[in-house]
């Protein structure tokens, strides 16, 4: 099994501050996948996708955003 493909897939808000690579994004009705982040003054972050386009995500915004998570198991 593939190691990407362990765990299970949970949304989460995220902000500047908390998206990580390998969100996948939907802005403007598209769904991107975070490839990369450059960090920008005043806590903004670009966003590189895999497509090879980029959003500048300041600190208010709030997207939503699919990510894989370790699944729990009960009793360990």
């Amino acid at each position: 099994m593939n190691a990407s493909n362990v765990g299970v897939i949970v949304t989460v808000e995220v902000d500047a501050s908390t998206v990580q690579r390998g969100d996948q994004l939907m802005v403007g009705g598209y769904l991107f996948t975070v490839s990369d982040m450059i960090t920008l003054a005043q806590g903004a972050k670009r966003l590189e996708f895999t497509t090879g386009e980029s959003f500048t995500m300041r600190p208010p915004t709030i997207l939503w955003a699919t990510r894989r998570s370790p699944a729990r198991r009960r009793g360990r």
